[in-house]
Order: C-alpha cells, then structure tokens, then sequence
C-alpha cells in the first residue's frame, strides 16, 4: 500500500473526530427536542415533528450537499467574496442535523414508554418538573433507548463515508485516491472496511456492556 499507512492512519482520527462530534452534540440536540415534543401543550412541537420528518425523509448525502454547498453560498455572501466552507465543518453539521432527528424519535418513543406511575410518585415526593426530569424520566428512558441508540451510532461511523464526497480526507477519501493512484482497488477498499467495521465493533460491543450494566425497566 505504499505510503498510504500513515495517511489511513490520519483519516483513521479524522473519522473518529467527526463521528464523535456529530454524535455528542446530536445527542444532546434530540435529546432536547424529544423531551420537548413529549412535554404536553409544547409551543414548538410541530416544528419539532416537521424537522424530525424532512430529516428522516431525506438521503444523508442530499443533506450533507445541501449543508455544504448552502454554507458556501450563504458565507460567501455574507463576506462579499467567494469562501468555501471546511469539509469537516460542514460533515459534523450536516452528520449532527442527521444524528438528532434519529435521536429525537428514538428518544421519545422511550420516554413514552416510562410508566406514568413513576412520574406521579415523583410529583408526590414533591419533586418538580424539571427534576422529574432530569432523576426519574431520563435515566429511565436512556435504559429503554439503548439498543436503537446503539444502531444509530453504528449507522453514524458509516455514514462518514458520505462527507468524503465534499473533500474530507477520511478513510473512503484515502481509499478511494489510493485504490486509482496504485491501481488496487480491491486492496484499498478492503483496508477501508476493516477499518470501518473495528469502529462498528468496538461501538456494538460498548452498546453491550451498557445494556448488561444498564437492563431495561422489567428486565
């Protein structure tokens, strides 16, 4: 493979970056905007359902063209002169506005899934609603949302393949410029798989342990 070691390794970091970022901050996005659609009489629940279906209802690669070629048109316009927008930026927007629609269904469906009854012996206890919240509902809730949760994860690190179509150098980038520059394709893309499928794993296997630490309500 040449010297292409070295520069598998740095995509290797790279996609591990994106994946990480995109997902914390996801996280905390659906989080929010599930807690908010399961809350009665909220103010912004039907623009939460709209952003959660034109997400849901749109290829990733679309969004992460339209992120990326938008922000370079709306940045270029707000400077004066023409600025193209860093491919990792736009890959966590486009990854994080992808993530948190996922996660806001995933989300709410556990937080339904709470029995009522420990809400109410939270408000008999005197407890308020954002603590309610925060130690009855949320802890509950993550127990519930952990196998889903998990696949979204899974279906995340794959998903930064498709960034490399704006120009980040990532592992399908590298694969892709190594595979035509040395004329082995079947070499390059299987290192790209293993590579893909390590992060896969160690992600299923993290997912596992919390399920055995964490079991759901009932188990």
């Amino acid at each position: 493979m040449g010297g292409f070691a070295a520069q598998f390794a740095d995509a290797f970091m790279t996609t591990v970056g994106l994946a990480l970022i995109s997902g914390i901050i996801g996280t905390a996005v659906g989080l929010l905007l599930a807690i908010s659609k399961s809350v009665p009489k909220a103010r912004f629940k039907a623009v939460v359902t709209a952003y959660t279906t034109v997400v849901r209802g749109v290829p990733e690669l679309l969004i992460i063209l339209l992120i990326y070629f938008g922000g370079t048109i709306f940045a270029s316009k707000v400077v004066g002169r023409y600025v193209e927008v860093n491919a990792f930026t736009a890959g966590v927007v486009a990854l994080t506005v992808v993530f948190s629609g996922y996660a806001t269904e995933v989300f709410r469906g556990a937080i339904a899934a709470v029995p009522a009854g420990q809400t109410e012996a939270a408000k008999s206890l005197g407890l308020n609603a954002w603590q309610r919240w925060a130690f009855v509902v949320c802890p509950q809730m993550l127990r519930l949302a952990l196998p889903a949760y998990g696949n979204l994860w899974i279906s995340l690190f794959k998903d930064t393949a498709l960034v490399s179509i704006v120009g980040l150098t990532d592992i399908m980038r590298v694969a892709f410029v190594g595979a035509g520059s040395l004329r082995a394709p079947l070499t390059f893309y299987l290192a790209a798989s293993a590579l893909y499928l390590s992060l896969t794993t160690i992600t299923l296997v993290s997912i596992r342990l919390a399920e055995r630490r964490y079991p759901a309500l009932g188990q």
